[in-house]
């Protein structure tokens, strides 16, 4: 049970890492090249969690999304959460 546990709380950390890094490309022109095709990846894998939150979240000024930040902070929450059951 402990190592199914572990499991979980790397995958939320890797999974966090992913939308941070997939925020970070964000803020990159990438219309071709490489960084094109990891940003078209990581967006498949980010977007469905982050369309949650921006159903939510307005952008702030119609120009700055939050709906990453709390996404992640929902995702520590899990995790702290699963922590403290186990």
């Amino acid at each position: 049970m402990l190592n199914l546990v572990y499991l979980v709380l790397s995958l939320l950390n890797i999974y966090s890492f992913v939308i941070f890094i997939y925020v970070l490309l964000s803020w990159l022109p990438t219309k071709t090249g490489i960084l094109s095709e990891i940003d078209t990846f990581l967006g498949k894998i980010c977007e469905p969690y982050l369309k949650i939150f921006r159903k939510f979240i307005p952008s702030i000024g119609g120009m700055v999304d939050i709906s990453p930040i709390v996404a992640l902070l929902v995702l520590q929450l899990v995790a702290r959460l699963i922590v403290s059951i186990f």
